[in-house]
């Protein structure tokens, strides 16, 4: 299972990649592993405010629909829109084209809750 040390995880199976004041949110490895084929990604909506925790999206696969959910605070201030014609991305290339959303973060404090790679790593062995 790929698991990139340069990344952040949340116990829900989804990846934070900090920019400045960004988090760039997407599904794991492991995630994109289990949902199978992903066959349709219901984008969020740009602008909305989210908590953490919260479902930002689904992801419809040949085995089932799952909920994406926030792994932090904030404002959606980008999507990708290729995942619209694209939604194998997610299968293919998970932690690069196949990346979800960016979440302009309004409480740097709650990164400290996320997992390392490490921690992540146990997590999905257990």
């Amino acid at each position: 299972m790929n698991i990139p040390e340069n990344l952040l995880y949340s116990s829900d199976h989804e990846w934070v990649r900090l920019e400045d004041n960004k988090a760039i949110i997407g599904i794991t490895d492991y995630a994109q592993d289990a949902l199978g084929d992903v066959v349709f990604v219901d984008l969020p909506n740009i602008g909305g405010m989210v908590d953490s925790g919260q479902s930002i999206t689904e992801v419809e696969s040949t085995k089932s629909v799952s909920d994406i959910y926030a792994p932090i605070p904030g404002k959606i201030v980008e999507v990708n829109h290729d995942l619209v014609d694209s939604p194998e991305l997610l299968n293919d290339d998970p932690y690069g084209e196949g990346w979800i959303c960016a979440i302009e973060m309004v409480d740097n404090s709650l990164v400290s809750e996320l997992l390392t790679a490490e921690q992540y790593g146990e997590l999905i062995e257990s």
